[in-house]
């Protein structure tokens, strides 16, 4: 197994970025189809492209391709993006967002608060959700302003009526934390590490049981 920080920015660098964010987008939205099929429900499906891909890539074939060919709804795909290229500001990614918009799909910024924040992208941009970088929940029980920076891009956030996701929750600790600040939603071992398909399924079914018991 290659983690991807060994890859992604070689990838980027040649170019080759771009046939596997095409893959891995077309991986997710067939494996998605077959996880609703299976009865996992409506599910989203959160899925990071690279800025190569919207810069230099055709991002709205590549989404309705892959859309097409699985079947699965627009509504039920999210798309990550970084805050680097929100802050190009293009007129050109401002009228594609739009359209994939009204496809019905939603958008998230990935690894917010490590790059130029900026509030006036995400009005212009409508994004739906804030994903808060992991490397201020990873310390957030440590370290004071880790937890202050939390605490504000969760207040900004909902002052603008967006969804926070939390990155990298690892223990209980956290996860408690992080709720009373009022973050909405998180992710990370505390409850599974990553898992292949078969057995994500299998975990889904067991939290879905319990809840209905």
């Amino acid at each position: 197994m290659v983690p991807p920080g060994k890859f992604i920015s070689v990838a980027g660098k040649s170019g080759l970025i771009l046939e596997i964010d095409a893959w891995v987008l077309q991986e997710a939205c067939r494996q998605g189809m077959l996880w609703e099929q299976e009865g996992l429900g409506e599910l989203t499906k959160s899925v990071n492209l690279s800025p190569v891909q919207f810069r230099r890539g055709d991002v709205e074939s590549v989404v309705v391709n892959a859309l097409a060919h699985s079947g699965l709804s627009p509504s039920h795909l999210d798309l990550e993006m970084t805050e680097s290229l929100l802050i190009d500001d293009s007129t050109q990614l401002t009228e594609l967002l739009g359209r994939l918009r009204a496809r019905g799909l939603t958008f998230s910024i990935d690894d917010f608060g490590t790059g130029y924040a900026n509030l006036g992208y995400l009005k212009r941009f409508g994004v739906e959700r804030l994903k808060i970088d992991q490397s201020f929940v990873h310390r957030l029980t440590e370290e004071v302003n880790d937890e202050a920076i939390v605490r504000a891009i969760i207040q900004m956030a909902h002052s603008l009526k967006l969804t926070t996701v939390a990155e990298v929750i690892e223990d209980a600790e956290t996860l408690a934390r992080l709720r009373d600040l009022g973050c909405d939603r998180g992710q990370g071992f505390y409850w599974s590490p990553a898992l292949p398909a078969d057995e994500f399924l299998a975990f889904v079914r067991q939290y879905q049981t319990k809840r209905q018991a």
